[in-house]
């Protein structure tokens, strides 16, 4: 599958660069265009229709970018985003399952980064609709970078698209070999992709707890703690879960302190 892209960064050395690097390790993209600032940003994505727009954003408020994405209207492309800044801007990118690479970009990332747009487009063609979902994450993303906090939801990406969840309705977590099963309040769950560390970075550590190796509990949904025949977490619907036993001190500490 091939993509149509554009480039959108104020600094024209950038652009040059990521356009020769796109070139080099990613020959399925093929650069349309480049522009220097959202006006013109806007003008040749509304005329050239591309696949996926690279797009700097400089934190903390990275107003530029998302000002530009809220003035399109037929917004039927997915974003690379391009960033020097790190930390909670990751946790950020991360939680909304939007695509980025680090600045400076490095190769395997950039591939990395294509193959994942390519599948996603895949998923995305057999939908429209997963267009209005992605761009609702992008919004959340906005947010979430705005207020340096924890958002209050997360996107899932999956085989048909995306999907945002409230982020208090998350029950527990269950590492589910290099995957994440996450189970819900209503009794249902999701298999995420993304490892139980990636989810330790996303989640509030006020909210949310690694009592195990395997498992990750939302602390409003813990009913008790026993240490009688091992040490288990018992859930307000009854599940019951292990705690490590070198996690037990801090755990007891951390539920004496709520």
């Amino acid at each position: 599958m091939s993509l149509k892209a554009i480039i959108v960064d104020d600094e024209e050395l950038a652009r040059k660069n990521l356009g020769m690097m796109l070139k080099e390790y990613c020959p399925a993209v093929e650069v349309l265009d480049e522009a220097g600032n959202i006006t013109d940003a806007q003008a040749k994505i509304e005329a050239l229709n591309p696949d996926v727009v690279f797009l700097d954003i400089r934190m903390p408020s990275g107003s530029e970018g998302f000002e530009l994405l809220e003035r399109i209207e037929n917004r039927n492309f997915l974003v690379v985003f391009v960033t020097a800044f790190k930390d909670y801007a990751l946790r950020a990118f991360n939680a909304n399952a939007v695509h980025y690479v680090l600045k400076p970009i490095d190769a395997d990332d950039l591939i990395q980064a294509v193959d994942k747009v390519i599948e996603s487009r895949v998923a995305f063609s057999d939908d429209p609709e997963n267009f209005k979902t992605y761009f609702e994450s992008l919004q959340n993303l906005s947010t979430s970078l705005t207020s340096s906090g924890f958002g209050k939801k997360i996107a899932i990406s999956h085989t048909k698209g995306i999907k945002l969840i409230e982020i208090e309705d998350i029950t527990y977590l269950e590492a589910s070999g290099n995957c994440t099963m996450l189970y819900f309040k209503d009794g249902s769950r999701y298999l995420d992709t993304r490892t139980m560390k990636v989810y330790e970075g996303i989640l509030d550590p006020a909210l949310f707890y690694r009592i195990h190796k395997s498992y990750i509990l939302n602390l409003d949904e813990l009913k008790e703690y026993l240490n009688e025949d091992g040490h288990m977490a018992i859930l307000k619907n009854g599940k019951m879960l292990p705690v490590a036993r070198n996690r037990v001190s801090s755990f007891v500490k951390t539920l004496k302190s709520l």
